[in-house]
């Protein structure tokens, strides 16, 4: 239950009660109530409410302004109204681009809900670890078996985590997708619990690389058995070819039997399909590609061992190192040893170093938040909360720590680096590297390519990560802007603006166009000051800047509308056009995402003035400071007209 309960019962109850709407979505301020009928609700006694700024009714909406914390006030409102997932925040406009880039978008948009847990589960398993290892208490303990729980709990049942995220991202109903990941982490169906003490049925494949012993079948057909727990691709797959399937069915199922014969079938279906093909597939994946590694390392072992340092990020994101798993026990019972993958160990530490680097350079605050533990995590051997969090979000430091992965491996890979005991994570795998024999060689070589992979990957990240919001911005000095400057973000005619403008008690224009006093806006929300003191703008570019520097703290999907807080604490919204949500992100482009962090003057969104003209929409812009009561003045520019850069709004 949320702070905002009250208020969100409130609202639904005076639009008419849950049965009264059909649909709702939210937009910067405001909760877009799509209503069966309009008369059912009272305007009066919501416009009354503490927390309600004031109603309106347009483009067949029925919005209730709610300010800044609307997100929030929706999270309450949307279990009142049983809508499930038919209505979310107002429509995101589809992103094209790259295959690689959607399918990082995918990943990184699944694992955001859960990377501050998965960064502290994994900081309680390295310390509770480590505590071992200094005899603090024993691993038999009560005290270990607890905290290890917690730590490893998600780690291990990872696929109901992913499951539930997963559902939110592809448009299936969540606690759906949490059955799903359920399942596929039921003990039944592991392939350790099946394979335990029987003999298989028979075995497909055989003569091949894939040959697969089968121990149970599914009406007939041969189920490979795999083990989900801790996977992250087949349960994601899983959920998007379910999220397929109860679209299928919705279209087909009777109204009266919908609730629960939908799910029913969905999971009837999707399952099945998730363990009879989309898991063995994985599998047959990873044995490939751990049978090309073997190959490559009888000709050349360091061309091997930069192969999997290189690439062994990339297959723990997609499920398929487990591959090498078999071939590393096996090496370990027969051989005493195992050389082939070792090389991996580099990843670890390489991953942790561009972390550490990125939390130097960055002046996000988020970020730098972020970086700390994920990066002691890291060293304790858990990765995975850098690589979804941090890495593969900003593209250039995944394959930069992937780059310093493989020259780690292939340091480790040439001078033969052996691990002799199973067991351990990152820094605590060393005591299981120690030679049986008592020689020293092999540590050293571990502390050797612990050094070299972490130097490459500071190194690589200090040279070659930028911030998004570097100089594209707006430098003042007397009455010019800086050269660089003025040929990325603004336009010439912008070399006006005065030198105080840089205070950060001076919010310049986003925009080149007419000034448009607040009051004068056609929009009682912003028109009556509720949400905030500034002024509107009538755009004549399709241009809008950074008017400060600072922090975005909010871009809204469709782009119309961006908020940010400059390093003064002033709270900027910037909101192109009335009513331009409706247009569900047509016409805008924006050029940068919440968190990130932006100059004065720089990009952050172009827009087709001529296409939201002809959709009938009006593109006057308000700029506001939404947290006003913390200034005792805010004084709007007289002018009639401003270009981009020039002051528009002095704050005391």
């Amino acid at each position: 239950m949320g702070k905002y309960q009250e208020l969100a019962n409130d609202i639904v109850k005076n639009v008419g009660g849950k049965e009264n709407v059909s649909g709702l979505v939210h937009c910067i301020t405001r909760l877009r109530f799509t209503l069966k009928d309009e008369s059912r609700a009272n305007d009066d006694v919501l416009k009354a409410m503490s927390g309600v700024v004031t109603v309106m009714k347009s483009g067949g909406q029925y919005q209730v302004v709610i300010g800044n914390h609307v997100a929030e006030v929706f999270e309450d409102v949307m279990p009142l109204l049983d809508l499930g997932a038919r209505s979310a925040p107002a429509p995101e406009e589809k992103k094209k681009g790259r295959l690689l880039d959607q399918a990082i978008d995918v990943v990184s948009g699944i694992f955001q809900p859960i990377l501050s847990i998965m960064a502290a589960c994994g900081m309680l398993k390295g310390f509770n670890t480590l505590f071992v290892a200094i005899g603090l208490y024993s691993a038999a303990s009560g005290g270990y078996l607890i905290i290890n729980a917690a730590g490893d709990a998600l780690f291990t049942f990872l696929p109901l985590f992913l499951g539930y995220t997963a559902a939110k991202k592809f448009g299936l109903k969540p606690m759906l997708g949490l059955a799903m990941g359920a399942a596929m982490c039921y003990p039944g169906i592991q392939s350790g619990a099946v394979s335990a003490g029987a003999e298989p049925l028979y075995t497909i494949l055989g003569g091949t690389m894939f040959a697969s012993p089968v121990y149970i079948d599914f009406f007939g057909i041969p189920v490979i058995s795999v083990d989900y727990t801790g996977t992250v691709i087949p349960v994601i797959l899983a959920v998007w070819f379910a999220s397929k399937c109860e679209k299928f069915f919705s279209k087909f199922v009777p109204d009266l039997v919908k609730f629960f014969f939908v799910p029913m079938l969905t999971m009837l279906v999707a399952l099945p399909v998730a363990v009879l093909f989309l898991g063995p597939v994985a599998t047959f994946g990873s044995t490939l590609i751990s049978e090309f590694t073997l190959t490559i390392r009888s000709f050349s072992p360091m061309l091997a061992g930069a192969i999997v340092g290189l690439t062994w990020q990339i297959l723990v994101i997609f499920g398929m190192h487990w591959g090498f798993i078999p071939v590393y026990i096996n090496n370990i019972m027969t051989l005493g040893y195992d050389n082939v993958m070792m090389p991996f160990f580099a990843c670890t530490f390489a991953t942790s170093a561009v972390v550490l680097a990125i939390f130097i350079k960055t002046k996000d605050k988020k970020l730098k938040e972020m970086a700390i533990p994920n990066f002691i995590s890291g060293i304790f051997g858990v990765t995975e909360p850098a690589i979804y969090g941090i890495l593969l979000p900003l593209k250039k430091p995944f394959i930069i720590s992937c780059i310093a992965g493989g020259i780690g491996g292939a340091f480790y890979g040439q001078f033969n680096f052996r691990k002799f005991i199973m067991g351990g994570m990152g820094i605590f795998e060393l005591p299981n590297m120690m030679n049986p024999d008592g020689s020293m060689d092999n540590i050293i070589i571990a502390f050797a390519g612990i050094l070299i992979s972490m130097a490459a990957g500071f190194i690589l990240t200090m040279i070659f990560y930028k911030e998004k919001a570097e100089p594209e911005a707006l430098a003042v000095s007397g009455e010019s802007f800086d050269k660089t400057a003025e040929s990325k973000a603004v336009p010439a005619s912008a070399a006006g603006a005065k030198a105080d403008a840089a205070s950060e008690k001076t919010i310049v224009s986003p925009l080149k166009g007419k000034t448009v006093k607040l009051e004068d806006v056609e929009d009682a929300a912003f028109s009556s000051g509720a949400l905030g003191k500034g002024i509107a703008i009538m755009p004549e570019e399709g241009v809008l800047y950074a008017p400060a520097d600072g922090t975005i703290t909010a871009m809204f999907p469709t782009g119309h509308a961006i908020g940010m807080v400059n390093n003064s604490g002033a709270e900027v919204l910037m909101h192109v056009g009335m009513d331009t949500v409706q247009l569900g992100g047509k016409g805008f482009k924006p050029l940068i995402q919440t968190g990130d962090t932006v100059k004065k003057g720089q990009k952050l969104l172009e827009f087709d003035i001529e296409l939201i003209k002809e959709a009938g929409y009006s593109l006057v812009t308000p700029v506001l400071i939404t947290n006003s009561a913390q200034f005792e003045k805010i004084d709007p520019t007289e002018a009639a007209k401003v270009n981009a850069g020039d002051n528009l709004l002095t704050l005391e």
